[in-house]
């Protein structure tokens, strides 16, 4: 704020400026090195997509999901499939129709296991019965 300051800040000095004008700066970028990642991809900015394959189940998902992966419902599809025909839908067709690599498909299929649910008949339902609430005294 002080007029001082301001004037000194403003002022130009010759000597300083024809100091400036020798000056002369040569910059060089370093010279690239190529890390070996060891086998890891890097993201590209533009990742190779492939549309879903969930038939009449499509308003519930994602429509595009990147190769060498799968929507949940897609998951829930292919357990299922496998579950109830392993003969048809065995890991090399799975990792064939879904862009997805064989021991990721074979280690999906050993550890996540669809639920099985099981309607019992009524006649082998047993009913209920109810108890009259016990009176406090």
């Amino acid at each position: 704020d002080s007029p001082e300051i301001k004037e000194e800040v403003l002022r130009k000095d010759d000597r300083f400026l024809a100091l400036l004008k020798d000056v002369y700066v040569e910059s060089r970028d370093p010279a690239v090195r190529v890390k070996d990642g060891g086998g890891e991809h890097l993201p590209s900015k533009q990742e190779e997509k492939r549309l879903t394959k969930l038939g009449h189940l499509e308003g519930l998902d994602v429509e595009k999901v990147p190769k060498g992966k799968i929507s949940l419902v897609e998951a829930l599809t292919l357990l299922n499939n496998h579950k109830l025909q392993p003969q048809i839908w065995t890991a090399e067709k799975i990792a064939a129709e879904y862009s997805l690599e064989l021991k990721e498909v074979n280690s999906l299929l050993e550890f996540f296991i669809p639920f099985a649910v099981q309607e019992f008949r009524k006649e082998t339902r047993k009913a209920i019965t109810s108890h009259e609430p016990k009176k406090l005294t």
